[in-house]
């Protein structure tokens, strides 16, 4: 695709000019209304072109803030020239006529494009980190911001990923493998099938690493229905659902394995799916010997893995496993539409997590981070100091 000279000159202008205003939070409801009832490529054209480019400029804009340090890393620098790439694609459909098919078309392919150009923005940023970390070091502050960005930069891509996805599979030519589905949207979910589905993958992975898994037990209550075993459904989104899953039993069963790495019987894995008034809840149990509590508080940290480091590969591409993002990653796929996903452990028995979902799609609002003065000042501010009255409240931590 060409690109005018006129875009390039003022592409700072474009980006000022977009990050100016608060990107426009979807419902499940809205996904799935507009994808069922009235499916029309050009409305879902008109809203794109503009909603993209708000949500491309407001994480870009954040992008600027980080420390100089990283932004001048080489992974950092690659997935920097991956969105500016991608804001100026989405621009030049700016004042493109929706009415022309052959146009609809190309605009469909390109974001094709920009999604498997964006792959591998998760590991590349995380390369980019240990790359800062190995030549300059990471002191508190620097981690406290790097972890805010983050967070605020995954979520976005979370975002503009489902977006991307929903008018992909609605109008391209690639097919939803499951007929039922409304985009990457299934409206019918059975949950008790994600489960089983994350549970047997990830248990391949642990009898190829251990040479034995964990069973696991299963249980259900529907409290909202007459019939308490009545299989529990919900409208969601099932490759985010098995996303949290699938890192959680592969967490559970490592632990469980390692644990019990002497005994016969390895103790069983204890899911409990429940169906209340409010919420789809999800809690996995494990006998895997649980978290000191000096090491619970790290769990959701990008810098903490208790993984080894994974090396990098040629292609420049790595595993995720020893980044020690698994977790945090799945914690905003919960979070995404107003869930949530918590740990609880006791130290020398195992750990429960908890998988909290909206149960109604008109509640299910996507959590969408927003670039403003409150933000900026963030990747300005020093690290507060707990202290014991107050833990997370206190004075600044001084520059000395």
């Amino acid at each position: 695709m060409r690109f005018s000279r006129r875009l390039f000159q003022h592409f700072r202008q474009y980006l000022d000019h977009y990050s100016q205003y608060n990107p426009s939070p979807l419902s499940m409801k809205q996904f799935i209304d507009f994808g069922s009832q009235n499916a029309c490529e050009k409305t879902s054209f008109e809203f794109l072109r503009k909603e993209l480019p708000v949500r491309l400029a407001n994480i870009m804009k954040e992008i600027n803030l980080l420390p100089d340090n990283l932004l001048q890393m080489p992974s950092v620098a690659m997935v920097q020239g991956w969105y500016q790439l991608s804001f100026k694609e989405i621009l030049a459909y700016e004042h493109a006529d929706p009415d022309d098919a052959e146009m609809l078309e190309n605009f469909t392919e390109r974001l094709v494009k920009i999604r498997n150009r964006h792959t591998n923005v998760v590991e590349t940023m995380a390369q980019g980190v240990i790359e800062l970390k190995e030549s300059h070091g990471i002191d508190s502050n620097t981690e406290t911001r790097i972890q805010y960005f983050l967070d605020r930069f995954y979520m976005s891509r979370i975002s503009i990923r489902m977006l991307i996805n929903q008018h992909t599979l609605l109008f391209g030519s690639q097919l939803s493998q499951n007929t039922r589905h409304i985009g990457c949207i299934d409206p019918n979910c059975v949950v008790i099938d994600v489960v089983k589905d994350s549970y047997e993958n990830a248990k391949f992975l642990c009898d190829q690493y251990y040479l034995t898994a964990p069973e696991v037990k299963i249980t259900s209550l529907n409290a909202t229905a007459e019939e308490k075993a009545e299989q529990i459904r919900m409208v969601y989104v099932p490759s985010h659902l098995y996303h949290i899953l699938f890192e959680l039993f592969k967490n559970a069963m490592r632990a469980v394995v390692e644990f019990h790495n002497e005994d016969v019987e390895l103790p069983h894995l204890e899911v409990m799916i429940t169906k209340g008034v409010e919420d789809v809840s999800i809690k996995m149990s494990d006998k895997g010997g649980g978290i000191p509590r000096s090491k619970s508080e790290m769990l959701f940290h990008y810098m903490y893995s208790t993984a080894p480091q994974p090396m990098r590969s040629d292609n420049g591409s790595a595993p995720l496993a020893g980044y020690g993002y698994g977790l945090p990653l799945s914690r905003l796929y919960a979070r995404y539409f107003h869930g949530d996903l918590i740990l609880s452990s006791v130290e020398g028995c195992g750990t429960d997590a908890f998988i909290y979902l909206k149960l109604f799609p008109s509640e299910a609002n996507e959590l969408l981070p927003v670039y403003n003065t409150t933000a900026s000042k963030m990747y300005h501010s020093d690290t507060l100091i707990s202290d014991w009255s107050s833990p997370g409240a206190g004075t600044t931590m001084s520059r000395g």
